[in-house]
């Protein structure tokens, strides 16, 4: 980089001068700038106004879906008996009585010290027909266990110490099935042998009696899925045989009303945003007052989403407005969720509480999709446009960086060329000055 000290001739600050006038020079540059600043600010609210709009989309999706407001819980008079509701549920209810639990297959084998070295194949028979051969040739008794997991017969081995004497440990092969129900019933035997194991736990089904022992029900686990449509029902591992319940399905108002409310207070926090970007501020100062508005002032775009959304909410279904089941429009333009207005009209009308949440819903999952597709919604596509403006303009503050670098240096070289040319003048003064004293006073040589 040249090092220079300007003015040394001429006595002015050129470096001074050459600052003020490219700020001049630069004012389109910093006009560019401050233009490139703006759309950065409009591109990062129109990003948070689409995330608000797609996630408004995204709950207003699930709250349309067929039977979305179908949701029921389930009671059981016995804490011992959990019942769960899935979709498909209606209200009912069932009375049962406990026989019995699922059980999976345990057997323990003789006492042992080691596997026999003349065994080569064991062999787990299953209830399905199948029959599973392990390999055991000379293999230890902790590889035949390995084996016997890793073979795929659902069979699991365990080696359970019951020896006493370090000298000559003794243990028993246990020998459970992964699963519990009757099918998983299985025998194990050494080749043309059968194994000398004892059951201690034998297979079977849970089974429960409905309707006072008229019917019988059967489960492989302790759950019995669908015992009504979309109800199931779980024993606890230490149900008493014998324990008799009752078990309830009702709708679920509270959920119904949650998803309601949900809706709503996502259009709550859409509008909210808007209007806070859209408000305009008046200040005073010094007797003089300016108003200056938010980043969406004045947006037609994003003023044509908010009408839309809220034509989509408070428009009436069926010649009756949402306002009956607790969804109304505030003198503030605000929209507001009653609770309690909407659970007397599900408790009146369900079905037609229902029709209007699920209608409003899908209108403004409709809205929602065309403003906020990530292809080709109308944000999406303005968030677009303006990225590619600031990329241009960042372009261009780019080549004013090159153009006010050449002027720079075309100013700094002609003030140079300035002092130059002033030093030179000086000299010559100089010397004429010097040549003008030795010529003799006008006169002086008269006689």
């Amino acid at each position: 980089m040249a090092f220079s000290i300007g003015g040394l001739v001429s006595g002015l600050e050129t470096a001074t001068m050459i600052n003020q006038l490219m700020q001049l020079e630069a004012r389109p540059q910093t006009l560019l700038k401050n233009k490139v600043a703006g759309t950065q600010t409009l591109v990062s609210a129109l990003q948070a106004l689409n995330t608000r709009v797609a996630d408004l989309g995204k709950v207003a999706a699930e709250t349309a879906k067929p039977r979305a407001l179908d949701i029921y819980t389930g009671t059981s008079t016995s804490e011992k008996v959990t019942v769960t509701t899935a979709e498909g549920a209606s209200a009912g209810g069932l009375d049962l009585e406990v026989v019995q639990l699922a059980k999976a297959q345990v057997s323990v084998s003789a006492l042992l010290s080691d596997w026999p070295e003349s065994a080569n194949i064991l062999t787990i028979a299953l209830q399905d027909g199948r029959e599973i051969d392990v390999d055991t040739a000379g293999k230890n008794l902790d590889q035949v266990i390995k084996a016997v997991n890793d073979s795929g017969a659902g069979v699991v081995a365990t080696k359970v110490s019951v020896g006493t004497d370090p000298a000559n440990p003794q243990y028993r092969l246990q020998f459970a099935s992964k699963a519990t129900g009757a099918a998983q019933e299985f025998s194990v035997s050494l080749g043309a042998e059968r194994f000398d194991t004892l059951e201690v736990s034998k297979a079977q089904d849970a089974e429960v009696l409905i309707w006072g022992g008229i019917q019988s029900i059967k489960s492989a686990s302790n759950t019995f899925t669908d015992l009504l449509p979309g109800i199931s029902v779980a024993l606890a591992a230490d149900t008493p045989v014998g324990e008799k319940t009752s078990i309830t399905v009702t709708r679920d108002e509270e959920a119904v009303t949650a998803k309601a409310k949900a809706l709503v207070d996502g259009l709550t926090d859409l509008f909210a945003f808007i209007a806070k970007n859209s408000s305009v501020t008046v200040s005073t100062s010094t007797g003089s007052t300016t108003a200056k508005g938010g980043i969406f002032t004045g947006d037609s775009s994003v003023r044509d989403i908010e009408q839309r959304m809220l034509t989509a909410t408070i428009s009436p279904i069926d010649g009756r407005s949402p306002s009956e089941i607790g969804i109304s429009i505030t003198k503030e333009g605000a929209i507001e969720f009653d609770a309690e207005k909407f659970g007397k009209a599900m408790k009146e009308d369900s079905a037609w509480a229902e029709k209007v949440v699920q209608t409003i819903a899908g209108r403004v999952e409709t809205v929602a999709k065309e403003a906020s597709d990530q292809y080709d919604g109308a944000i999406t596509q303005r968030i677009q446009g303006q990225e590619s403006l600031v990329k241009t303009l960042n372009d261009q503050v780019t080549e004013w960086d090159t153009r006010l670098a050449m002027r720079r240096s075309t100013l700094e070289r002609t003030w140079a060329q300035l002092e130059v040319t002033l030093n030179s003048l000086q000299s010559q003064g100089d010397w004429l000055s010097s040549q003008l004293a030795t010529l003799p006073a006008w006169g002086s040589n008269k006689k």
